[in-house]
């Protein structure tokens, strides 16, 4: 059991947490949300004994074995998999011990160690390390192979690895899918809802917290709250107490404001003095609400494209390799405006490699790529972080793009990507990766292309963040493809899913759903060669009528996304206007024109509303019936 008790922690001068009071108990599976740099962080670090709450008191179960993903990269030459053994600490340990034994010819010592080996699996430890390094990506050749042979955000695989190998009570998670594509998020899902210990994981992906976790602690103006719920539970708990608050902090204020008319106009008269001093004393007593904050700091759009062909970018037979290794064969694809495309396939089957092909970054080897002459690309991906100018300025950055725009227009449109005040201003160097991600984005945004390339821009956004971009996505007006491992934002933004697997890109018919399943039968194939080359003509015959139904499901679920996605478009739209309609200014007699306007626009919504799920709920049914 964790428990906080009146917790005040402040980091320099920054405050935190303040009288900061929750309990998680033994087994509870908590997700931490909150923006980028309010303690979730540190929450960890507390946890860790790394750090010292400055009042109140913190306490955790005495005995818990706690793992969590080191933060430092291993430069070690130990083998990918005997690093992973390593997070069994319990298991080198009587490995050490059962080594010293044998060295002294001590054979009773020796047997009972190698009965506790038994008792705790010591000697499936290589299988199931094995099998944690293939559910994050790594191929059966490679688990041999030294540490320091691996990348930057493969060693990050490795680390969590090591933590999910130590059988632990407790598990900190912190933005564990960063790194890795929507295969090893899927497989890393199913892994968490499996664990039997207490987990805390901080996250920015609505679709896995919902999936892993059943409460959520949300962290927010230097305070803590904990919900019970997934993600979108604690989403809608959260909308109705601060709906409740912000009705409570009006009333309170109608309160306050006419015991103030009544002392202002009684305090100087004698026969009334008493009875205003009274209420005055009375309004410095009562407990303050404060009015409810849920506005996001994140509002951008993108910018119309000043010219579009069709189409945009056309391959026709392209062959993609690395040397001697082929990487994609006979790639055709047309993308045209409007175009709203995602691409699925296992880590490592072409995916960032067709991205990079289509933004120019490389050339096939065979076959055609045909621009545009209208073409006006918007590339991301994860390395171009690091080419931002660390010397330079967000604002200085901007005023590279566009040197006759104006300092004022600059800093409101930075101001739409959270950069503030003498945030604009400060170096590149010192920004966290959601600083700079932002940067890169408002960079592309910026420069108004007609085709996105987008390879992972989620990584390092907090949810706010991600909601901005998802909304700005949906109104765009050119064409995009996206690789991600955010199933939420794919969900929100696109229309259709190209598969990149055995170096072909096919249409995928199925939804996102389907594809876990996808998944989850390579995984299983891939770790079961014997079984499959024993059952390679009842496996085709399974794929085909797999194939078959998915295929005959294809308009069902056309029909259902789209009516998804006209539900989330509406229901943005209602509560756009719902905020609108919630200012009391608007209800002044000089107002009634926009008031009558906006009104009839909410009753138009919600009849649509109406009309949009009740085609949802058709499109669902019949699709359940099939």
């Amino acid at each position: 059991m964790l428990k906080l008790t009146n917790v005040s922690l402040r980091r320099g001068a920054n405050i935190l947490f303040e009288n900061v009071s929750f309990t998680v108990h033994t087994g509870q599976r908590v997700g931490i949300s909150g923006a980028n740099g309010c303690g979730k962080s540190s929450l960890f670090a507390m946890v860790l004994d790394k750090i010292h709450a400055d009042t109140g008191d913190f306490s955790i179960q005495s005995g818990f074995v706690i793992a969590h993903v080191a933060q430092e990269l291993s430069a070690t030459q130990q083998a990918a998999i005997e690093f992973v053994i390593d997070g069994d600490k319990e298991l080198r340990d009587v490995q050490a011990k059962l080594q010293v034994a044998e060295q002294q010819n001590d054979g009773h010592r020796s047997a009972e160690l190698y009965a506790e080996l038994e008792t705790i699996h010591g000697y499936t430890a290589q299988t199931r390390a094995a099998i944690l390094l293939s559910g994050l990506g790594f191929k059966q050749t490679e688990l041999n192979n030294p540490v320091t042979s691996f990348s930057g955000g493969w060693r990050v695989r490795l680390n969590l690895a090591k933590a999910l190998m130590c059988r632990s009570d407790f598990l900190l998670l912190d933005e564990p899918t960063n790194h890795l594509d929507l295969d090893a998020v899927i497989w890393l899902q199913e892994w968490l809802q499996n664990y039997s210990g207490t987990l805390l994981l901080i996250s920015h992906d609505r679709d896995f917290l919902d999936a892993v976790v059943g409460n959520v602690l949300h962290i927010e103006q230097k305070s803590a709250m904990l919900y019970t719920g997934n993600y979108t539970q604690f989403e809608r708990a959260r909308a109705e107490r601060l709906a409740q608050q912000q009705s409570l902090f009006e009333r309170q204020q109608k309160e306050r404001a006419h015991i103030q008319s009544y002392v202002d106009r009684f305090k100087a008269k004698a026969t009334k003095a008493k009875q205003a001093q009274s209420r005055l004393k009375a309004l410095e007593r009562m407990e303050l609400i404060s009015a409810a904050h849920i506005d996001s700091p994140f509002h951008f759009e993108f910018f119309k494209p000043d010219r579009v062909s069709n189409p945009l970018l056309k391959v026709e037979k392209a062959t993609l390799a690395y040397g001697e290794k082929v990487i994609l064969d006979s790639v055709s694809l047309s993308i045209k405006p409007g175009d709203r495309l995602a691409l699925l396939g296992p880590n490592g089957a072409g995916k960032s490699t067709l991205i990079k092909l289509l933004a120019g970054k490389s050339a096939p080897s065979n076959g055609s790529l045909e621009a545009a002459e209208s073409l006006k690309i918007g590339y991301f991906a994860q390395h171009q972080l690091e080419e931002l100018d660390s010397a330079a300025s967000p604002l200085l950055h901007l005023q590279r793009l566009n040197k006759k725009a104006t300092e004022r227009d600059l800093r409101n449109f930075l101001g739409g990507f959270g950069f503030h005040g003498d945030k604009t201003i400060e170096a590149v160097a010192p920004f966290s990766g959601g600083e700079k991600a932002r940067l890169a984005l408002a960079l592309l945004v910026y420069q108004k292309p007609n085709l996105l390339l987008l390879d992972e821009p989620t990584n390092h956004l907090d949810i706010e963040m991600r909601h901005a971009l998802s909304s700005a996505l949906q109104d765009f007006s050119g064409a995009m493809i996206i690789v991600s491992h955010d199933r939420h934002l794919l969900r929100t933004i696109t229309d259709q899913f190209l598969l990149v697997a055995n170096s072909k890109l096919t249409a995928f018919d199925g939804d996102l759903d389907d594809y876990a399943q996808w998944v989850k039968s390579e995984l299983k194939n891939t770790s079961t060669d014997t079984s499959i080359n024993n059952n390679s003509n009842s496996g085709k015959a399974r794929k085909q009528l797999e194939a078959k139904k998915r295929q005959q499901q294809k308009p069902l679920r056309d029909t259902l996304r789209k009516a998804e996605k006209q539900l989330d478009k509406l229901s943005d739209k209602q509560k756009q206007l719902e905020e609108q309609l919630s200012n009391n200014n608007l209800y002044a007699a000089d107002q009634k024109t926009e008031l009558t306007t906006l009104l009839e626009k909410k009753a138009l919504i919600d009849k649509q509303l109406t009309l949009a799920e009740e085609a949802w709920l058709e499109a669902q049914d019949a699709l359940d019936a099939e």
